[in-house]
């Protein structure tokens, strides 16, 4: 149980850098992007043929971030300067990536990482397991994520990022170039997804041209899970909320797999937790609107005139006055 949840942490915190990056499209730009689904493999092919090509590890990653950078740019041009919308401009570039990713692995559908070196081999040769070692690496991986998101977020591009975001009309009356900044925020988002890819094809020790397929459902189902256990008042509390909503993810789906769940019954069980983490808002919602009226009908009930009973019928009129008749 315990190498089950190590395996189950270390590929969280993989997934927790695709969370972050979809936050970012998501949440800050406010824009479904399903160009992550094909950028993901893209930042794994060209990690693995990198590192088969002789390149140092470290410097394949730089590569998969910016072979992902590049996937984002081409989603931002279809969307802003084509004005396709920005779900079909995810799907085109999506669907484009997987004969980009074909030919980058030389068209094969799988590439295997034997007997080369990776980023783990150094903790690998301490005497670490896999697992171990990518938590290791995970972790220094998504705290320095988060330190650079959160820093760049808070820079002057980063404000009018996501003032772009919140209000693109407002930005634009503003002299922000909200194009510019769309294009920006889907490069930074697909960037981080590519890295994401880089180091999963190092710890999975091979690149499958369908290792993409659900990545978009996943990630969501991070990011809203993570929100809705950890929230998100900040802006700091939300980018970590997403990065532990990662790993509860992956240590629930472990759980269930232990548990007896079909492994081809994954992605029904994904698609209901999804479907109950974004409905778990409005119901939260819903019963403290329940709730507020149950208070204020008790409160009117409990403030209001209260009747006065007379022990004797005509006990309690008044007696008339001199100019009454």
């Amino acid at each position: 149980m315990l190498n089950i949840f190590a395996g189950a942490v270390g590929l969280g915190l993989i997934w927790a850098i695709v969370t972050s990056g979809i936050f970012i499209s998501f949440r800050v730009l406010n824009m479904p992007d399903l160009s992550v689904e094909g950028s993901l493999v893209t930042g794994a092919a060209v990690a693995a043929m990198l590192i088969i090509a002789g390149a140092h590890p470290i410097l394949a990653l730089g590569g998969s971030a910016l072979a992902g950078a590049c996937a984002g740019l081409i989603t931002g041009f279809l969307h802003t300067k084509l004005k396709i919308p920005a779900l079909l401009s995810g799907i085109l570039t999506m669907t484009a990536l997987w004969s980009i990713n074909l030919r980058i692995m030389d068209g094969r559908p799988n590439v295997p990482l034997l007997r080369v070196d990776t980023i783990l081999t150094p903790l690998t040769n301490l005497g670490l397991t896999r697992d171990h070692a990518i938590i290791i690496i995970g972790l220094i991986a998504i705290i320095i994520v988060i330190a650079v998101q959160r820093w760049f977020l808070t820079t002057e591009f980063g404000c009018a990022l996501r003032a772009t975001g919140n209000n693109p009309h407002m930005s634009t009356a503003q002299g922000i170039n909200t194009d510019l900044m769309k294009v920006a925020g889907l490069a930074c988002a697909n960037s981080l997804v590519g890295l994401a890819g880089g180091l999963l094809a190092q710890y999975q020790g091979f690149v499958d041209v369908q290792m993409g397929i659900g990545a978009i459902v996943i990630g969501l189902a991070s990011l809203i899970i993570g929100e809705v256990i950890f929230g998100r008042t900040t802006l700091l509390r939300s980018m970590i909320a997403v990065a532990l909503g990662a790993i509860v993810y992956r240590c629930i789906i472990a759980l269930v797999l232990e548990a007896g769940l079909a492994a081809t019954d994954l992605r029904l069980f994904t698609a209901i937790t999804v479907a109950i983490a974004l409905w778990m808002p409005t119901a939260r919602t819903q019963i403290d609107t329940i709730s507020r009226r149950v208070r204020n009908k008790g409160s009117s009930f409990s403030d209001g005139p209260r009747p006065s009973f007379a022990l004797f019928p005509g006990s309690s009129r008044q007696k008339p006055g001199k100019g009454d008749h």
